[in-house]
């Protein structure tokens, strides 16, 4: 049995004006904001490498910086929702959302894209250049996941890596606020874009594996059409030996103490992976994460770990692991 698909979505043909404003204000998805934490490693490293002292000028610069990327991020998914909201249709969940509902006014919508993404890049140019390219960087990267032709999001594989991709402008959102001196290490942010990866192939999985049925599935989301349980679980195993092969690249240049928060970071990889096994699983939804106590006990373990390696030196662990002699 074949779906249709409409090539506009469809609108209720009247909305009370509250019902309305409240949709427009939920397609924002301002609660996604949780995700601007993978900001702060770049903001914590930069001040470590570049050796910034916190200041109420930094402070203020942060808070720019991440209303700046907020609006960006935001500008994002109402385009999202907009050009989704005729697949969201025919996915259990997703069918529930404002634009899939109808409530969204789509000539609104479009300006509220548009008028999302000229606040924060305009935010953006007060901070720095490398910030400001960062965020036109993060806004484009929407459009290339989202918007036909290349709607990259239609793509296996490319649409796990575009979307990832998020994740090192963040932290270059982050570095940029407290530096502009200094280039982000490439090590690292090629780490940072893989381990985004195992994350998103991991809500690849959960979604496909909740569906349990490739037509309808493949009718949501056409990259499903390429997808097996099997193949997304081997790209998961790649994201995360890749992103740890480069982590471990850049403590061998940078910073060697931080050898010593692998342990953790495998333990919240292993138990964000066994998340992904739940039926509803909040990895369908991470802005949900915070709901799941023990990994956020890991995580707030791990980041405390990690800043603290970063400014503590540890003279054993040169002895320990020395570097090897030309």
């Amino acid at each position: 049995m074949s779906v249709e698909v409409y090539a506009v979505p469809l609108e209720v043909p009247v909305v009370p004006l509250r019902i309305r404003l409240a949709a427009h204000l939920r397609i924002a998805r301002l609660d996604h904001s949780i995700k601007q934490v993978f900001i702060l490693p770049g903001i914590v490293l930069a001040m470590a490498l570049a050796g910034e002292r916190p200041s109420l000028v930094l402070a203020a610069k942060m808070l720019l910086g991440l209303v700046s990327a907020t609006l960006i991020a935001s500008s994002n998914y109402v385009i999202n929702e907009i050009l989704d909201a005729p697949f969201d249709r025919l996915h259990p969940t997703k069918k529930n959302r404002p634009a899939a509902c109808g409530l969204v006014h789509f000539g609104w919508g479009y300006a509220q894209w548009i008028g999302m993404m000229l606040a924060g890049i305009a935010l953006a140019s007060t901070i720095s250049r490398g910030f400001l390219l960062s965020a036109l960087a993060l806004w484009v990267m929407g459009c290339v996941y989202n918007i036909a032709p290349v709607r990259s999001k239609d793509l296996p594989y490319i649409d796990v890596l575009s979307e990832s991709v998020n994740n090192p402008l963040r932290f270059c959102l982050g570095w940029y606020m407290v530096t502009a001196a200094l280039l982000p290490p490439l090590s690292l942010l090629l780490s940072y874009w893989m381990l985004g990866a195992y994350f998103m192939a991991l809500k690849r999985f959960s979604e496909y594996r909740q569906i349990d049925d490739c037509a309808v599935a493949g009718s949501y989301r056409k990259s499903f059409l390429h997808y097996t349980q099997e193949s997304l679980l081997n790209s998961v195993v790649f994201y995360a030996a890749t992103s740890m092969l480069f982590f471990g690249a850049f403590i061998m240049r940078y910073r060697m103490e931080l050898i010593l928060s692998f342990p953790l970071i495998a333990w919240l990889m292993a138990i964000y992976f066994g998340l992904s096994f739940r039926h509803e699983s909040a990895v369908q939804n991470p802005e949900k994460l915070y709901r799941e106590p023990r990994l956020m006990m890991v995580l707030g373990l791990c980041v405390a770990v990690i800043v603290a390696l970063l400014f503590i030196d540890i003279p054993w662990i040169s002895s320990v692991f020395p570097k090897s002699q030309p």
